[in-house]
């Protein structure tokens, strides 16, 4: 059974937010890494990158499938996790901690609330799984 810490926001998209003052670090669910298997190539925005919510900002690839990777909320890239470039296993051993991929510098802190709560992410991947 995937987690699904409850102190982050979720996207539709699988992708999590966990709010540090007036940044969020963004990252896969543990769910998504499960989903795709091992992790072979992580490619992540450039710093300074000015992306709108829903923009696509990266791409995932497994041996599997390849997936984009959305900004979820609109804002200016301040880090990109360098350390995928050469582990991007991180994201499948420790998708919420050292597997995040990017932080964004928020635009507007309101769009936090448009995004779905652990209860509601649980659900919708809950609902994917019974399709």
């Amino acid at each position: 059974m995937s987690t699904t810490p409850s102190d982050l926001y979720y996207t539709s998209s699988h992708e999590w937010v966990r709010r540090e003052d007036d940044t969020v670090v963004v990252g896969i669910t543990d769910h998504a890494q499960d989903a795709m298997g091992d992790l072979v190539y992580v490619e992540l925005p450039e710093v300074g990158d000015e992306v709108q919510s829903g923009d696509e900002a990266g791409v995932v690839e497994s041996v599997k499938a390849a997936s984009d990777i959305y900004a979820p909320v609109t804002g200016k890239i301040v880090a990109i996790n360098e350390e995928l470039a050469d582990s991007p296993e991180l994201v499948n051993r420790d998708p919420y901690h050292d597997g995040w991929l990017f932080r964004i510098q928020l635009t507007d802190v309101s769009e936090l609330e448009e995004l779905l709560q652990a209860d509601e992410y649980r659900d919708l991947c809950q609902s994917e799984h019974d399709h």
